[in-house]
């Protein structure tokens, strides 16, 4: 109970007032919004430029596939099924479908999804009218109208009902993506609909932009959430706003494009030779927009983003990722804190952690995400022992814990890094075990040379402490001739050799890799293990 009660102390104590005032607000009083007829449609001056077509995930009337699990609606009382995720639910009254792949051809199927949810979701209640839903759904419903011109009386009431509603529930309790989302459709809905009521909501929707963006953008073009995948869902964000601005041919708020420009530029530092996301924090493919689709998004609005090639090292200094680019290799090095201060929940316990590509396949991995129900999975998946790092004694370097908390932080230290004559050095060093008995300091230094990429770790301390060195694998790679501490890998045809060299043993294990949600493919990973007395010292030397 104390632990627990810690726990809690560890994790609130980060919070801001005005999170917990919310909080409180939220569970006393409901939300008041009329249920009088919408205003009337603003007339756009232009038409909506194409959108990025996520895929499709409605299969048959009312039967959908989302986190890679099938379910079919045939009861009111599916749309909140218990026998379904959180995660599963929201996506389903997200209407994601109205704007996917071949979202023409399933129009009549559209049309009567959008009468079942509104016959079926009484106004306040279930999954579907929570703040982060309904922001989603209306949007989608209005990039729909727009694309079809196909929306009867009866839907714009429901989504002028559903706009008012999000508008007395904003998530100022939880703040980040959330509220972004929340204002985002509110801008939506004041271009989309005119007269005073649908001006008020734009105010309150630019208002919250205005203020977030200098908030969740940092000066390198992250988002401060540092997620890649919660990154490019923000600059599709920012995108569709661009593009909703034009169709009415309303100004932009301040901003917008430089931080698009800069945006761009960090998710292709943080993405692999194959066009993917980095799996850092709460990072799957298949949920956000890859690199290739925002930059043809981007160009069929005007905006022309190039990018020139690279320096060898790229240090994004405020979001605290490092990466390495040099002939057959790539290195993406988590030096960063785990997210905002009172706003973690998508963070994991990886710092220190790295992805490795070579000959643009990836080889060494973190373990991505499959679920976001709280629980053993989440849990495992958070954890340092998921992730290309050192654990010890078997605890996170960060206390992540109850699906989206963290309690104690790891907080980063002594960034140090060089680029000379070709050698390609850095470091830094974190106190994430401090609170465990010996006041534990974790130093890595990462050396790029000429087919060699050298990681040399230290423990200080004192004590008698469980060091794992852990190397998840990629799948595609093949694993032989484990022998005195090394180990052989296959990627494409080609040999990678790894070698531990200190007073460990090294073990190869069985493991799991999540690239999306819902599913989970067999993998290895290099475990190199140290039982005894602190300080330690162990190194890495991975050549082709």
């Amino acid at each position: 109970m104390l632990n627990k009660w810690l726990l809690l102390f560890n994790t609130a104590k980060y919070l801001k007032i005005s999170q917990i005032s919310n909080r409180i607000k939220r569970k006393f009083f409901n939300p008041r919004f009329s249920l009088s007829i919408a205003p009337q449609v603003s007339n756009p001056n232009n038409q909506l430029s194409a959108v990025i077509n996520c895929s499709q995930s409605l299969y048959e009337s009312y039967s959908f596939v989302f986190l890679n699990k099938e379910f079919q609606i045939k009861h009111s009382k599916d749309w909140n099924s218990s026998k379904q995720d959180k995660l599963w639910l929201y996506n389903l009254h997200y209407f994601d479908d109205l704007n996917a792949v071949g979202f023409e051809t399933r129009s009549p199927w559209h049309c009567d999804l959008i009468q079942k949810w509104i016959d079926d979701n009484h106004p306040g209640s279930g999954n579907g009218w929570e703040p982060y839903p309904t922001s989603l759904r209306i949007v989608n419903w209005i990039k729909w109208s727009l694309l079809t011109n196909n929306f009867k009386k009866e839907w714009l009431d429901s989504l002028a009902l559903q706009i008012r509603f999000l508008n007395q529930s904003l998530e100022y309790h939880l703040l980040g993506n959330h509220l972004f989302a929340n204002a985002k459709a509110l801008i939506f809905s004041g271009l989309y609909f005119s007269g005073h009521e649908a001006n008020e909501w734009y105010k309150v929707g630019a208002e919250i932009l205005n203020k977030e963006l200098p908030e969740q953008i940092l000066s390198d073009g992250g988002n401060f959430e540092l997620s890649p995948m919660y990154h490019a869902i923000f600059l599709e964000d920012l995108l569709d706003i661009i593009n909703i601005h034009q169709v009415y041919e309303k100004k932009l708020p301040k901003n917008i494009l430089p931080i698009v420009m800069q945006m761009l530029r960090w998710l292709k530092v943080m993405s692999h030779p194959d066009g993917q996301i980095a799996f850092f924090n709460d990072a799957t493919l298949g949920v956000a927009p890859t690199l290739h689709n925002l930059l043809s998004y981007s160009k069929r609005l005007n905006i022309n983003y190039t990018y020139s090639q690279e320096d060898q090292l790229i240090h994004l200094k405020e979001s605290g990722y490092i990466r390495v680019n040099r002939k057959e290799l790539a290195i993406i090095v988590d030096i960063a804190e785990i997210g905002p201060n009172y706003l973690p929940g998508h963070g994991h316990a990886d710092v220190l952690s790295f992805e490795l590509s070579l000959f643009g396949r990836r080889v060494i991995v973190n373990s991505g995400i499959s679920t976001y129900e709280s629980g053993g999975d989440r849990n495992i998946q958070r954890g340092t022992l998921a992730h290309s790092t050192i654990a010890i004694d078997g605890e996170n370097s960060s206390e992540v814990w109850s699906g989206f908390r963290v309690a104690r932080r790891a907080k980063v230290f002594n960034i140090i890094n060089s680029n000379e004559s070709g050698n390609i050095k850095f470091s830094a060093c974190h106190d994430g075990y401090k609170r465990l008995n010996g006041k534990i300091i974790h130093c890595r230094e990462w050396n790029v040379c000429e087919n060699l990429l050298e990681l040399e770790d230290h423990i200080t301390g004192s004590g008698k402490h469980i060091i794992s060195s852990v190397l998840p694998l990629h799948p595609e790679v093949k694993v032989s001739m484990v022998k005195n501490n090394s180990v052989i890998l296959e990627v494409d045809g080609k040999k990678i050799k790894v070698c531990f060299k200190g007073e460990g043993e090294l073990l190869v294990k069985k493991s799991q890799y999540h690239p999306e949600f819902g599913l989970s493919i067999d993998n290895k990973k290099l475990i190199y293990n140290y039982n005894g007395s602190l300080p330690f010292k162990t190194n890495i030397k991975i050549s082709w």
